[in-house]
């Protein structure tokens, strides 16, 4: 077991703080072989110690009568490529959300941005099976679309699910090709209500052999929604992390899982959240300090130090990239010091990262 010298106890608000060297090549092309043999750094908060376990171990830090709260959305097949009316130039458009059935109206990041244009129409799938056509520019990549299709919405979706691929991220997909592994990696085994077009990462390690197991040790198994969005990927711009504005993501969160975590917590039991959207979703549902209640909505809650967690006691997530929203919520979470630390083992132990990397767990 590795102990870190513990420094006084201060926190960052600096984006700058949150950077750091990451090479690329700890960055994780593919999963592990079994999803619940990835490595696994555990951070001890109160000993500011660290160990090297794997996956499945996390069963060893849950005891009976605790509980595990997982994201089950499941991944839309958002990624399509077409081509751009005339020209013939090949386009890709990534799926954002549905802004109106009725009108088919999306919407979508397009590359290369600079090439469409309001007006222009776009061609999918043999024999242009499906068109969309430009109709608003959003930002910088983004475009409003209305597709052209006769049908119904089912009919329209399930078209949509024929023609599209799996939404890895451009990260991934500039190291490699989407291959057929991916329809069922880049999603949990527990996915159930579609919407996200980016993959709850942290739940990937997770097997139905560990769930066996959290069973067999009466060890809680809840789950919410939230649809992770693209903004899991948008940059931070701003040094003052306080003038940081995540995008808006859909969640839904029970009263009957709400009041199974408030009856864990009144027990004297921990609650652990699995990965860094479901400690948002946690915490925008908090309606007094230590209280959880049911939510059906958005959430664009932004996470950093200083911050006081009112539900989790716990937490799984994977290695993060430099000055991501993700990292600067799990130093929150963790310590900004003690995870800054972890992270400097992780790289010298070469820890994979990013959406198929390795898991960290902070108890």
């Amino acid at each position: 077991m590795l102990r870190l010298e513990a420094r006084p106890k201060y926190y960052i608000m600096k984006l700058s703080y949150y950077n750091f060297y990451l090479p690329k090549e700890l960055i994780a092309e593919k999963p592990a072989k079994q999803r619940d043999e990835a490595r696994m750094m555990v951070l001890h908060r109160d000993t500011r110690t660290i160990e090297h376990r794997i996956f499945k171990d996390l069963i060893e830090y849950l005891n009976p009568g605790d509980a595990v709260v997982a994201n089950n959305t499941k991944v839309f097949p958002a990624l399509l490529y077409g081509e751009k009316e005339k020209t013939g130039a090949s386009i890709t458009v990534f799926l954002q959300r549905e802004l109106n059935r009725d009108m088919r109206l999306w919407d979508v990041i397009v590359d290369p941005a600079r090439k469409i244009r309001i007006g222009n129409k776009l061609y999918f799938g043999p024999n242009e099976s499906l068109v969309a056509e430009v109709i608003d520019n959003t930002t910088s990549r983004g475009r409003t679309v209305r597709f052209l299709f006769d049908g119904t919405h089912e009919e329209f979706i399930k078209h949509i699910r024929s023609l599209g691929h799996t939404p890895l991220p451009d990260e991934l997909r500039a190291l490699r090709n989407i291959e057929n592994f991916d329809a069922e990696r880049y999603q949990t085994i527990y996915a159930k209500h579609e919407g996200a077009v980016a993959a709850p990462i942290a739940g990937f390690h997770f097997s139905r052999e560990l769930l066996k197991r959290f069973e067999i040790n009466d060890v809680q198994w809840l789950e919410m929604t939230l649809h992770c969005g693209m903004g899991n990927f948008k940059s931070i711009e701003v040094e003052d992390l306080s003038k940081h504005r995540m995008d808006a993501e859909e969640m839904s969160i029970s009263q009957e899982v709400c009041d199974a975590i408030m009856a864990t917590k009144a027990a004297g039991h921990k609650v652990c959240a699995v990965g860094t959207d479901v400690m948002r979703a946690l915490e925008s549902a908090v309606t007094i300090v230590g209280k959880v209640s049911a939510y059906e909505g958005w959430t664009n809650k932004f996470i950093f130090p200083p911050y006081n967690f009112s539900i989790a006691d716990m937490m799984v997530t994977n290695f993060h990239h430099p000055k991501s929203s993700q990292y600067i919520m799990v130093s929150a979470f963790g310590d900004p010091d003690f995870v800054r630390q972890a992270y400097e083992v992780a790289i010298r132990e070469k820890y994979k990262f990013s959406t198929y990397g390795d898991a960290m767990l902070i108890v």
